[in-house]
């Protein structure tokens, strides 16, 4: 059935077959109108026996009509339709014999039938009205041949079709050598596939061990992450809920005696100061992860260090268990920075008090001479105890972010999972180690190894006046004390619109300029001065609380030092401010 918008069939012609000679003349008509037309040779050829067979078969039958029509859907066709009435019936030797060449379409009726055969033509042929007058004058002047010249034509048509064959056969037989030839390179190219599969199999069985590996170190370290989470909410709660319950106790009872204030309002600060404590620790974790973090170099006090441990972890030892720190070795000044020599300290000493329920925990003290083309001595810090110890399969997981050896080892202990990481990472960023022995039931050694590089000489000339600028009052409180400590007199300035128009009409020896001011910030203070020809060598030191990428480092170049707020000391201060511009690495040989 033609669709909504199909093209309806052009007649050509119409011939009556009622002899012999008419059959042949079908079938010369019918080959020279599909020639004519577009078709393949060889597909006229079977069009026209097709319609002889068709046509002999029903040869005698009433009004034996061929019809020729091109029909120009769906795609450009010639069909020729046999029609006749009467009882005559068409063989099944013949619709077969014609449907074995093409298409071919019985429809039997009440009295007579159609059989209509199908070739497919040229799409040039469907819209060349020229072409379909020239075929409509062919089949109207077009008259039969003798059955001599119809056999003629046949032998003809015969001899070209084996001519062809032969070709066909000539041509299969060289496209058989040739596919010979490629199912050789083919098994060759197979055999080596094969090869390479193996060993890539080979490779994939690693690859998915190697993986299994890693998913089981993954699970591992998502439960290690999970009890990291439980275990800081919880330390960090202890403190808050101190700091909150504390006040809120302070902020009732408005008549208790000053000694009780006084010992809240300590407490209370202990907490907030626990609570500092652990937040700069995630803080510096998550720095050092990123490459964040940098040393501050400046002259170390290793003895106030020592003592300062000291004093504040006596009260961690459980009873039975005695802290002992040596006093430091004798040596001239060392370059370092406190804070992160404290905080590995710190951890190791805490860890090792947590784990030790009888004994002791002994932190000692020397200094190696330099070896193996080291150009400085060698700081050797080792924390010994007699606690439980760590089994040999789990003494480099220890070193592992938020792992905690399972067992007997955590009940009861609180913790992060972050102290022993920590510590190697700080110890690395100095350009330390930090190594561990250990036996179950035996104890703990932990070895720490750093350069002990000389410090620099101090500054010669104390500072008649430092400028400070920083819009946080609390802040300039806890900063004026320690600039009065290094300077004749200090300048406050909280806005960093006034920065420079006060450093201008002051002229100080140096400058302590905080980054975030609001709307004019430290990095524009900063410019102004790099770009004042009379200020431009002014030292700078940028103090913040924020946490610096590289390329905010970079942009911050012309400054002397950049030092966090949290930790901050006049020695640390005037060490900065003494110094060339800030840089990662220690000086070897001095400013």
């Amino acid at each position: 059935m033609n669709g909504p918008h199909s093209r309806p069939p052009v007649p050509l012609e119409a011939t009556t077959i009622s002899t012999a000679q008419d059959t042949f003349a079908l079938r010369r008509s019918a080959r020279a109108v599909a020639d004519l037309l577009g078709a393949d040779g060889q597909d006229a050829v079977r069009l026209a026996t097709a319609l002889s067979e068709l046509s002999r078969d029903l040869l005698g039958a009433d009004r034996l009509t061929a019809s020729f029509a091109l029909h120009p859907d769906p795609a450009p066709a010639l069909h020729v339709t046999l029609s006749w009435h009467g009882v005559h019936r068409l063989s099944e030797e013949a619709l077969e014999a014609s449907a074995r060449l093409l298409p071919t379409h019985h429809r039997p009726t009440g009295d007579g039938g159609t059989a209509r055969v199908e070739q497919r033509l040229h799409p040039a042929a469907e819209a060349d009205t020229d072409l379909v007058e020239r075929a409509r004058r062919l089949l109207a002047a077009h008259s039969g041949p003798s059955a001599q010249e119809d056999s003629r034509a046949q032998t003809r048509d015969l001899i070209a079709a084996l001519e062809k064959t032969r070709a066909q056969r000539e041509e299969l037989k060289r496209l058989n050598s040739e596919l010979e030839e490629t199912n050789r390179g083919v098994l060759a190219l197979y055999s080596e596939l094969s090869r390479e599969l193996e060993e890539t199999n080979r490779g994939v069985v690693a690859l998915y061990a190697e993986l299994d590996e890693k998913s089981r170190q993954l699970r591992e370290a998502s439960e290690a992450k999970s009890r990291f989470w439980a275990n800081v909410s919880h330390e960090l709660r202890t403190p808050v809920n101190s700091v909150v319950g504390l006040a809120e106790l302070l902020r009732a009872d408005t008549d208790a005696p000053p000694e009780e204030r006084e010992r809240q309002l300590a407490l209370i600060a202990g907490s907030g100061r626990t609570l500092l404590g652990l937040v700069d620790e995630l803080l510096d974790v998550a720095k050092a992860e990123s490459g964040t973090l940098e040393p501050q170099w400046a002259p170390l006090d290793l003895r106030a260090v020592l003592a300062h441990l000291e004093g504040t972890l006596r009260g961690l030892a459980r009873p039975g268990v005695t802290l002992r720190i040596d006093p430091a070795p004798e040596h001239g000044p060392l370059l370092g920075d406190e804070t992160m020599l404290t905080r590995i300290l710190r951890n190791l000493l805490s860890n090792a008090l947590k784990f030790t329920e009888t004994g002791s925990v002994h932190l000692a003290t020397r200094l190696d001479a330099p070896t193996g083309g080291l150009a400085h001595p060698t700081l050797v810090l080792t924390v010994t105890d007699t606690g439980i110890g760590i089994p040999d399969d789990q003494q480099q997981r220890v070193f592992e972010e938020f792992y905690q050896v399972k067992g007997p080892h955590q009940r009861g202990r609180r913790g992060t999972g972050l102290g022993l990481p920590y510590a190697r990472r700080l110890a690395g960023i100095l350009g330390g180690t930090l190594h561990l022995e250990s036996a179950p039931g035996r104890g703990t050694t932990l070895t720490v190894r750093l350069p002990a590089r000389p410090a620099p000489p101090p500054a010669a000339a104390r500072p008649a006046v430092l400028l400070a600028v920083d819009d946080d009052p609390g802040f300039r409180a806890v900063l004026r004390p320690l600039l009065e400590e290094i300077a004749d007199r200090v300048v406050e300035i909280p806005d960093g619109a006034e920065a420079h128009a006060a450093i201008r009409r002051t002229r100080p020896d140096a400058v302590v300029l905080d980054l975030q001011l609001g709307d004019t910030d430290g990095r524009d203070v900063l410019a102004a001065l790099r770009a004042d020809p009379d200020l431009t060598h002014l030292p700078v030191v940028v103090v913040t609380s924020a946490t610096l990428t590289a390329a905010d480092r970079a942009g911050l170049a012309h400054a002397r030092a950049v030092l966090p707020k949290t930790g901050l000391t006049a020695a640390r201060l005037a060490a900065a401010l003494a110094g060339p511009p800030h840089r990662r690495t220690p000086p070897e040989d001095g400013p």
